[in-house]
């Protein structure tokens, strides 16, 4: 997506809510109720944004929410776009680039996830620390513009370090036994077989999921600070045979719903 589409997207939205966001938000299955609490909100569904793709997978409403939460005025994707749902990868991080241009400094990215060690559990929230790209792609594939990001970005340090922090201390406030683990990325959308879950594990990814890993390529590119929580909505172990599917993800995701809503809240309001 080039810069000129990114400015028409961002034009669009100011025309309906002008106030420059400070956190950006995407929020993953399940785990959209958080955008309710937004006050004062405009609410874009994602059809009316110039250029935008959107969301065709259940537990994802496709819409924009702008507002304030816990007195900072953020930007949040109710739903986000997938590589599996049939779009490049810079449509599914076009997004990114327009919470950009809209102002915001943070980007706090969400989904849910199978979790891949026994100490986890269905429920656990999870601080991701680093990723594994195993979509065989990359967002920044192509010619690049450098008004848009360096050439070659270092992701030695993709997930904001004092984010992270900040987020374990909200969890000890709220009494919440917050994980942290490294975040496997996979292109989907099946859901892998036991021996690539095993090969995932040895090469130390903790969780599996479909999403995330392509955002937080093109935030880094773009200069935000990224904070990634996941919710651990099944257990992907290879060595147990469990089927799982994606109406089970989306009910564990919306039990934990309270509590992700609880750590997110108190993670904004001390950023």
């Amino acid at each position: 997506m080039d810069a000129v589409k990114t400015q028409e997207a961002k034009d669009y939205i100011q025309s309906k809510y002008s106030a420059a966001p400070e956190v950006g938000m995407i929020l993953g299955s399940g785990l959209g109720g958080l955008a309710d609490d937004i006050e004062a909100g405009t609410v874009i569904p994602y059809e009316d944004i110039p250029h935008f793709p959107v969301s065709t997978v259940e537990g994802h409403a496709g819409r924009l929410v702008l507002g304030k939460l816990e007195g900072k005025t953020v930007v949040a994707m109710q739903g986000r776009f997938h590589y599996y749902e049939g779009y490049s990868m810079q449509d599914v991080t076009f997004p990114v680039r327009v919470m950009k241009a809209l102002g915001a400094e943070f980007l706090f990215v969400t989904n849910a996830c199978g979790g891949m060690q026994s100490s986890f559990r269905p429920g656990d929230l999870m601080v991701i620390e680093d990723h594994i790209n195993f979509t065989g792609s990359s967002p920044l594939i192509g010619p690049n513009d450098s008004s848009l990001g360096p050439r070659f970005p270092d992701m030695s340090q993709a997930y904001d370090p004092v984010l992270r922090g900040k987020a374990f201390q909200a969890a000890e406030a709220l009494e919440i036994d917050l994980k942290r683990g490294v975040y496997g990325g996979i292109s989907g959308p099946n859901f892998l077989s036991r021996a690539e879950l095993i090969l995932l594990r040895n090469v130390g990814a903790d969780v599996v999921g479909m999403s995330t890993v392509p955002e937080v390529i093109v935030a880094q590119h773009a200069g935000l600070r990224v904070l990634g929580v996941s919710c651990i909505t099944d257990m992907a172990i290879g060595e147990e045979i469990v089927s799982i599917s994606h109406e089970e993800v989306m009910e564990t995701a919306a039990r934990t719903k309270p509590i992700f809503i609880s750590l997110m809240k108190e993670i904004v309001k001390n950023t």
